[in-house]
């Protein structure tokens, strides 16, 4: 099939992420770190909502309701976007700034893992699990920046990366407690020449990955060997989530200016969120928090 990219934003983000598909109400979700910005499309009505956050927000997932949960500089939050309320689930005791959160994810269970990050790249990043009721747990430790984080289809695996280790590793996620085994290097992006960014999974098993610093798009089998590498629309792709009607619509967020000098787009187009289409695969609906996956 054809593969076409369509610009589906209407203004550049700084730094786009964490695009999150709504089937319930045919919207995607995604946000604009440094713009400090969570951007919505409706694409039943082809209009376009943005909320300003109080700092910057690293990633989105889909709560109950009108509700979204976010990681934000200092903790996790829910977010009603009909009403504008910010609910802190989590925040650390003491504030770093030279931490933020970054990528996160709803697992098949319904809590959110989110990873935070060394705003200048150091080492004192950790990933944390939020269940519905608040309980918050400390997964890893020792990351650069949090990247890559996803689940198979049955949710028994996670995928996740520290982006400066230029791989993706995979847990073994045990699905009644979530405790992290020791991880396996699933996919190497090394010898593509660049860190891994964003990462989402299809129906097939297989994981995408942004390989941002070469402007390419990995598809990986379940063994982490590469099936395809295409050409993303601009030079700095972030991100990836399938949505649609049909979950066959790869949504790709973009960078603009990551804020640090470690990624600026020389593309016209850099930082817009984009829609791909003709890749003759389909995607898995994003769990909400605090609710099962049926798998």
């Amino acid at each position: 099939m054809l593969l076409s990219a369509r610009r589906i934003s209407v203004n550049p983000s700084l730094l786009g992420e964490s695009p999150v598909w709504d089937a319930a109400n045919e919207c995607i979700y995604w946000v604009d770190g440094v713009g400090r910005k969570i951007h919505r499309h409706n694409i039943r009505h082809n209009s376009f909502d943005e909320w300003q956050m109080p700092s910057m927000v690293g990633s989105v997932g889909l709560s109950q309701g009108s509700r979204l949960i976010a990681g934000l500089q200092d903790g996790i939050y829910e977010f009603d976007t009909a009403t504008g309320d910010l609910t802190p689930l989590f925040q650390f005791a003491t504030p770093d700034e030279r931490v933020r959160f970054n990528d996160g994810k709803v697992d098949r269970q319904g809590r959110f893992l989110c990873g935070t990050m060394g705003i200048h790249a150091e080492p004192r990043g950790e990933l944390y699990r939020v269940s519905p009721g608040g309980k918050t747990e400390v997964l890893a430790n020792g990351i650069r920046i949090s990247n890559a984080l996803c689940f198979s289809p049955d949710g028994r695996v996670m995928y996740f990366a520290d982006s400066l280790d230029r791989s993706v590793r995979a847990y073994r996620y045990d699905s009644a407690d979530g405790a992290l085994q020791e991880p396996r290097i699933h996919v190497d992006t090394k010898p593509y020449g660049s860190g891994p960014d964003g990462a989402t999974v299809d129906s097939e098993g297989y994981i995408w990955v942004t390989l941002v610093q070469i402007g390419r798009i990995g598809r990986f089998d379940p063994e982490g060997q590469l099936d395809r590498l295409i050409d993303a629309p601009v030079d700095m792709p972030s991100c990836l989530n399938f949505g649609g009607p049909d979950l066959d619509i790869l949504y790709m967020t973009s960078i603009k200016d990551s804020g640090t000098g470690r990624a600026v787009s020389r593309h016209p187009a850099g930082g817009h969120m984009f829609a791909i289409e003709g890749l003759g695969v389909t995607g898995i609906a994003e769990t909400r928090f605090g609710l099962h996956a049926e798998v």
